[in-house]
Order: structure tokens, then C-alpha cells, then sequence
């Protein structure tokens, strides 16, 4: 593959990765009102979930009871969410280096890679913790398994082309 080619693919799984990344800090921001249409949707009438997922259920309107009981009583708590979201629109920005010079910045990827990895760790200390269900901790971790792997394929192509110009 020539290395154009191959910086074109590079590019595109960055894409692809920073697109995910900043959808997934913007849902953070209307967290309350997401999850009242999670609620509706689980407990409509045409919804299987009370029936086959009852857990699931009972879950999302706990969280619902959570977010709506803080939010009119202790908005600021909800704060913390918009970080959230801040922050992974920040690390998306942060990707536009390798898009730009893959070569030369590797080493978002390997953060990226890094962070990825340390969700693992996070979701089954804090889990816990905080009195999340394990099956949605294993959800929350599926986010670094399923992250890792365009940037597992993104390190690879790097280091193709990194060869291919040394050559």
C-alpha cells in the first residue's frame, strides 16, 4: 500500500474515532432529558424490556429518579456531567494532531490507547463503589474495548508508514 494510501486510511479511522468521541460528550450535556426518553422507551406499552429486561428497566428510572431528584434540588451536582462532556470533546480536539502528522504524534494515540485501558481498572474499582449494577459496569467498560480497537489499527498504520518513509 503506498503511503498515501495508507495516510488516507489513517485519516479516516481518526475521523471515524473523533466523530464517536464528540457524539459521546455532547450526549452528556442533556443527560436528564436522555434519560426520561430512555425511561418512556423502556416502559411503553410496545417495549419487551419490563418483560425480558426488568432489571434494565428498574435501573434507568432509578438513574431518572437520581438525575431529576439533583437536578431540581442540587443542579450543580450535574456540573460534573458537563465536564464530562467537556472533556471529551477536548481529547477529540486533541486527535486532530495525529490526523495532521500521524508520524509525529504517535503518542496521542498510545494516550488514547492508554485511556482506553484505564477504563477497565476505573469501572470495576468505582463501580462498586458507587453502587453501579456489574452488568453495567461491564457496559461502561465495553466503551475502552470497543475504543481501543480503531486505535489499535490507527498505531499499527502509523508505524507502516513511519517504515515506509524510512525507507
Amino acid at each position: 500500500m503506498s503511503e498515501r494510501a495508507l495516510l488516507r486510511r489513517i485519516r479516516v479511522w481518526l475521523v471515524v474515532f473523533i466523530v464517536c468521541l464528540v457524539f459521546s460528550g455532547l450526549t452528556a450535556f442533556p443527560l436528564v432529558t436522555e434519560l426520561h426518553w430512555a425511561e418512556d422507551l423502556l416502559t411503553s406499552s410496545a417495549s419487551p424490556a419490563p418483560e425480558h429486561f426488568p432489571a434494565l428497566v428498574e435501573w434507568i428510572t432509578r438513574v431518572r429518579t437520581g438525575l431529576d431528584e439533583a437536578d431540581a434540588a442540587y443542579p450543580f451536582v450535574l456540573y460534573g456531567t458537563d465536564w464530562l462532556a467537556f472533556a471529551h470533546l477536548v481529547i477529540a480536539v486533541a486527535f486532530y494532531g495525529p490526523y495532521r502528522d500521524p508520524v509525529r504524534n504517535i503518542w496521542v494515540i498510545q494516550f488514547g490507547m492508554i485511556a482506553c485501558a484505564g477504563i477497565i481498572p476505573l469501572a470495576l474499582i468505582c463501580g462498586p463503589i458507587r453502587d453501579i449494577p456489574f452488568w453495567w459496569t461491564v457496559i461502561d467498560m465495553s466503551f475502552g474495548v470497543f475504543g481501543i480497537i480503531p486505535l489499535l489499527v490507527v498505531h499499527r498504520m502509523i508505524r507502516r508508514l513511519e517504515a515506509a518513509a524510512a525507507v
